[in-house]
């Protein structure tokens, strides 16, 4: 790769002069590089050394999307002349003003509208390495890629180049309105911040190789609402052919909203677009895009805008399920999987706990019919905030996973399917066993990169070790496609008897996971969408009546 050190090495010959303009490669500069330095296709850009490692970070690879460029499609970023740093985290993108502090808290400042940037760690003697691209979770309304937990070091120093991604969010990100469709020669709106995503990665496709990566070789992963948006990139033709595996933890498949039509209970993105236009106090588009984007972006939340994806036939052709459901997926090896204690740190997403079981089970019997009593074997009385979490945790996380796996398995294609079952000892002292995104700091061996208020986990030889084998098994399916640790078990296809990996005390190869979970959820699924009803977190206690 001596593409990266040709620029240090004229500085170095023309005696390190700050004046000379020095031509090498067919890269220039006007100052003498202190880290390496990649010619991508819109200029030169300088990264920094750390340890065995090149790290770039802020590199932008779409034009900020201000100004009129608010809500439209991403355009190409302006070439520059000079060698531009690369060395600091680029701004977070624009997101609700914190009020109610969380474990997942964490400053993210500065944020700006200028926010579409990537960050790349790879090898010093990478050459057509596998490429892994984490989209970061947040509901898809928060987080950034700078998140200290999301550090690619430790994946990078495995043969990995790893790239993270920010995208817009929030009604940035997910506005439509009948302007901006007319706007638009597809006459589409409010995909934009999943337009970002592929934008990313077409910048993969063109500029990964100069960093040693293989662009024949991508992996996109992501946890939350990253690993919904790996689901919408698996259903977008848009993104088809950029990417040849996915990893998806903690996703969910839930309904989501057309961008012309009231359907599933939710009205049209475009009317909900209107909506909050007259909310805001203006009569057109030209208003909004003058409003100031924080306080856009805090009004919308705080009038109840939920940023998802919308059907608009050419993003995002259908429902997920229905594009999963008809084989239209892309046809790549997918490791996908839940944590079992979900709900445990999301608890705004499960109902109240009933009064005393009788009215718990009138509930459940009112509300799921002829599938109440298998319900009630799941989700039994006996413990009804046990149950309630399990049923939330289920319904958005267990079902999408195994309906996942069965997916790719249906087409073809290799899936592995995990439930991560890990505790340790702040999080469990804390109630939160396996809670919500608790696996990240194991996949990326961030242990000591945490949010202030996570519980905190210490390197214990319980801990590495498990980190170790997650870091092992993700590495390695993206490398190949199989997920394979050293000294660990050996993970086989969910096809091959509905196995999975339990990641508890250790990785452990088990077989049907929570017999009937899939089915129920599946079944209760099919009912609302045939009476146009919504799928999310609306289910147990606070389901709508099922037909039969």
């Amino acid at each position: 790769m001596k593409h990266r050190r040709i620029i240090a090495s004229c500085a170095v010959a023309a005696g390190l002069a700050l004046s000379l303009s020095c031509i090498a490669g067919g890269v220039s500069m006007t100052s003498p590089a202190s880290g390496p330095v990649v010619a991508i296709q819109s200029g030169s850009v300088e990264g920094s050394n750390e340890a065995g490692l090149q790290v770039f970070k802020g590199i932008p690879y779409a034009a900020p999307p201000v100004g009129k460029l608010r809500w439209k499609p991403p355009t190409a970023v302006a070439a520059w002349k000079d060698v531009r740093a690369a060395k600091d985290f680029g701004k977070a993108c624009i997101q609700p003003t914190t009020r109610a502090p969380s474990i997942y808290s964490s400053d993210v400042s500065p944020t700006g509208e200028d926010c579409l940037t990537l960050n790349v760690w790879a090898p010093d003697d990478a050459k057509n390495a596998p490429v892994f691209v984490w989209i970061h979770g947040g509901a898809l309304w928060s987080g950034t890629s700078k998140e200290t937990m999301y550090d690619g070091s430790a994946l990078a120093r495995q043969g990995l180049v790893v790239v993270s991604i920010n995208y817009r969010m929030g009604v940035l990100g997910y506005l439509a309105h009948p302007q901006l469709s007319a706007e638009s020669a597809d006459g589409v709106s409010g995909n934009y911040g999943l337009l970002d995503q592929v934008a990313a990665l077409q910048w993969v496709q063109d500029n990964i190789a100069k960093f040693g990566g293989d662009a024949g070789n991508v992996t996109i992963a992501g946890e939350s609402a990253g690993g919904l948006s790996v689901l919408y990139l698996m259903a977008s033709p848009n993104a088809r052919g950029l990417f040849h595996k996915a990893i998806a933890q903690s996703a969910y498949m839930i309904s989501t909203q057309h961008l012309k039509e009231d359907r599933y209970g939710v009205p049209a993105a475009e009317k909900i677009g209107i909506q909050l236009a007259a909310k805001s106090q203006v009569v057109n588009i030209a208003g909004l895009r003058d409003i100031d984007a924080q306080a856009l972006t805090d009004g919308a939340a705080v009038l109840g805008f939920m940023p998802f994806a919308a059907v608009d036939g050419k993003v995002l052709p259908r429902q997920l399920v229905d594009s999963f459901g008809h084989r239209e997926q892309a046809p790549v090896p997918l490791l996908v999987g839940f944590n079992s204690g979900e709900i445990r740190s999301l608890t705004m997403l499960a109902p109240p706990v009933p009064a005393n079981a009788a009215a718990y089970e009138s509930a459940i019997r009112e509300r799921y019919g002829d599938l109440a009593d298998e319900f009630l074997r799941l989700y039994p009385s006996s413990d009804m905030q046990e149950s309630i979490y399990a049923t939330t945790r289920d319904a958005l996380y267990g079902w999408t996973s195994e309906r996942l796996a069965r997916a790719q398995a249906a087409i073809g294609q290799p899936s592995y399917l995990y439930l991560f079952d890990h505790g340790y000892p702040a999080a469990d002292a804390a109630g939160l066993h396996a809670f919500h995104a608790s696996e990240i700091p194991y996949v990326f061996g961030t242990f000591d990169k945490t949010p202030p208020r996570w519980p905190k986990v210490e390197a214990a030889p319980r801990e590495t070790r498990m980190s170790d084998a997650m870091i092992g098994y993700w590495t390695s399916f993206a490398r190949d496609g199989v997920p394979q640790a050293k000294g660990e078990a050996a993970w086989p296809r969910f096809a091959q008897g509905k196995s999975y990996m339990r990641f508890g005390d250790e990785p452990q190869v088990e077989r049907a996971l929570m017999p009937g979970m899939f089915e129920l959820h599946e079944a209760a699924m099919v009912r609302r969408a045939k009476a146009n009803q919504a799928w999310n977190w609306n289910v147990g206690m606070v389901s709508p009546v099922l037909a039969k």
